[in-house]
């Protein structure tokens, strides 16, 4: 009788906590939008501006992502109030760091260089903003010391605080930032030695600091003047030593002509330089160098550590080289003594998060691809229980980005060789996804990872790799927590800063069509010649935004041949270029389904070019999926 009354109640109750879960989705969803808001109002409250540059910012706007429109403020999307940059150098603007900063929790980006700040840095700046790449709080008047707690900001790549009157040491917890690639404190008040971490920084970072001492700057010794005894004692010193020193030389000139047919013999194997981490991982590796390196053709004598150890010279710094994006590791030039050259890649140990068994078994499918567009995997090592090597061929040319952003060297690239990259590239990343089977995702697209040979042949990189890290979202429903998204998108786990598809930031779900999405955006930065995060000269006043907004900015505006990089136009290519752009826009279109496949951005980039024929027995994908399947493929 229970059960009877049962069965008319339980859809209402059903209603209830559906209509209950929603209002909770909605309210969470409100107070997320509106802490960022309160965020940029407790900037704009708290700090003096005499310039007015913050006098823009309408708070009276409740448009979707009417904060995005802010001078100096850069979102995760347009479609939501959610901060992932503020901007806001050289605007003459005093008071303390706003303690506002704590809302806007999703921030990679802080610049507040070049202004008149005072007062200390807030010790708890790191647990505000826990994603920080990049933190730039130079030139301004901060005091007091650098907080021990900026070890907590662990995704830091740069961290610039010079020009200020910051004092005490620089302190050791800093060496936690093992992802740190720029750090300056110079023309400040520091004092004590600097942290071993720091000694392969170049000492300009350090400069302007009379207190300060040890590697990269000068040795650490003893302060104030010295006494008569003191004297006495260090002339005594100077005798005796001299004494022994020649001794000592005897003793040397002895040993090194006991032992200079054994040198001659091993060609200089006996020289050793410490190279980066000398100390640390290179050293952990000498008691490994005999473990073998598992290569996938196999060569006639065995390789193992020691080979690749003396072929990078113990990983010299100086032989770091660009081959792939560097978020899941640092590659090394590798010269054998046959003077052969290959690339041989340190993955970072926060990206490797599968068992040894899982590594070997991913690593033999990636050893597998073998395609003229892809920088093929020959080999891997591990080591030392948490080392892993891959070896690579190496492509001397280097990488489009540095081809295309680095100094002086953009006037390598015509059009032809800047339309054949894009093709080939295309070609390689479509090989991926509709041949293979299962079909392959890079994850990881950017220029950084279109490498050239000596023919400037393009050729994708780091393909496969992100199936290493666990920390890689994987949603079965469709719906991911909010801090795996957030922490997926700084880690590098779903691609580089300026690549990652609009829809990851609430759903981080690698798709093909995310790949496609990072590969408009590298078919827009060989157009245009701008940066990703980035774009300069030729820009409308008051413009602020990435590539991807201006392009859609001027389209939208009837002006997508302004997009266009000066250097190109008027020199008979206008037309293919613009037909390049149509391909580059149907890639980074705001929503998946609108977006072309791979198959569909490599015929179209093919057809372009009337001239070269880049057909080969690869363009026939001859395939695991239909004619269906390529036109439809998410």
């Amino acid at each position: 009788m229970k059960l009877r009354g049962s069965t008319s109640t339980f859809p209402l109750i059903f209603h209830l906590f559906l209509s209950t879960m929603v209002v909770m989705i909605r309210a969470t969803s409100s107070a997320v939008v509106e802490d960022d808001v309160k965020c940029l109002r407790g900037v704009q409250q708290s700090l003096s501006d005499p310039q007015g540059g913050l006098s823009s910012w309408n708070f009276g706007n409740t448009s979707v992502g009417f904060i995005c429109s802010f001078s100096g403020v850069s979102c995760w999307n347009d479609r939501e109030n959610r901060v992932i940059r503020l901007q806001l150098p050289s605007m003459s603007l005093s008071g303390q760091i706003p303690s506002s900063l704590q809302f806007c929790s999703s921030m990679t980006n802080l610049d507040l260089s070049s202004n008149s700040l005072s007062g200390p840095i807030p010790s708890s700046i790191c647990d505000w903003l826990p994603y920080l790449v990049t933190l730039d709080l130079s030139s301004n008047s901060l005091s007091g010391p650098i907080p021990p707690e900026l070890s907590n900001c662990k995704y830091l790549n740069t961290l610039t605080l010079h020009g200020n009157s910051l004092s005490g040491e620089i302190p050791n917890s800093l060496s936690r930032l093992d992802r740190l690639k720029s750090f300056s404190v110079a023309n400040n008040k520091l004092s004590g030695p600097i942290p071993p971490f720091f000694t392969d920084f170049d000492s300009s970072s350090f400069d302007g600091n009379s207190g300060l001492c040890g590697r990269p700057l000068g040795k650490c010794g003893g302060g104030g003047g010295l006494s008569k005894t003191g004297l006495i004692i260090i002339v005594a010193a100077g005798v005796f030593g001299a004494a022994a020193s020649l001794l000592f030389a005897f003793a040397l000139w002895w040993w090194f002509f006991r032992r200079s047919s054994r040198h001659r013999r091993g060609g200089g194997a006996g020289k050793r330089r410490t190279g980066a981490g000398g100390e640390g991982w290179v050293e952990r590796l000498r008691s490994h160098r005999y473990t073998q390196v598992s290569l996938f053709r196999k060569p006639i004598v065995k390789v193992r550590l020691a080979d690749l150890m003396a072929a990078t010279n113990d990983f010299d710094p100086d032989n770091v080289i660009e081959c792939g994006g560097s978020v899941s590791g640092v590659c090394y030039k590798a010269v054998l003594s046959d003077g052969s050259a290959l690339a041989v890649k340190r993955l970072r140990r926060s990206w490797v998060g599968i068992s040894e068994k899982q590594f070997r078994a991913e690593m033999g499918r990636l050893g597998q691809l073998r395609h003229p567009n892809l920088v093929p995997l020959l080999g891997f090592c591990i080591a030392a229980e948490d080392e892993r090597l891959l070896v690579y061929k190496h492509m001397p040319s280097g990488s489009l980005a540095s081809l295309l952003h680095g100094s002086g060297r953009l006037t390598l690239l015509d059009w032809p060789s800047r339309l054949r990259i894009g093709v080939c590239a295309a070609r390689g990343l479509a090989w991926l996804h509709h041949t293979c089977q299962p079909p392959f995702l890079h994850q990881s697209m950017s220029s950084s990872t279109v490498l050239l040979d000596e023919d400037y042949e393009a050729r994708i990189t780091d393909f496969g790799l992100a199936c290493l890290s666990q920390r890689r979202p994987v949603a079965r429903n469709g719906v991911g927590d909010a801090n795996t998204m957030s922490s997926a998108l700084i880690n590098g786990d779903l691609g580089e800063l300026g690549y990652i598809a609009p829809e990851y930031s609430s759903n981080p779900v690698v798709t093909a069509k995310g790949d496609v999405y990072a590969f408009g955006v590298v078919l827009l930065e060989l157009a245009t010649g701008q940066k990703p995060l980035e774009v300069i000269g030729n820009v409308d006043e008051g413009f602020k935004g990435n590539l991807v907004d201006w392009f859609n900015w001027l389209s939208s505006n009837g002006r997508i041949k302004d997009a266009t990089d000066g250097s190109l136009r008027g020199k008979g290519y206008d037309d293919q270029i613009l037909r390049f752009l149509e391909v580059a826009r149907g890639c980074v279109a705001s929503t998946p389904k609108e977006r072309h496949t791979m198959y569909q951005v490599y015929t179209s980039l093919k057809s372009i070019d009337e001239v070269h024929d880049f057909s080969d027995q690869y363009d026939e994908f001859p395939l695991v999926l239909g004619k269906n399947d390529l036109d439809h493929q998410e």
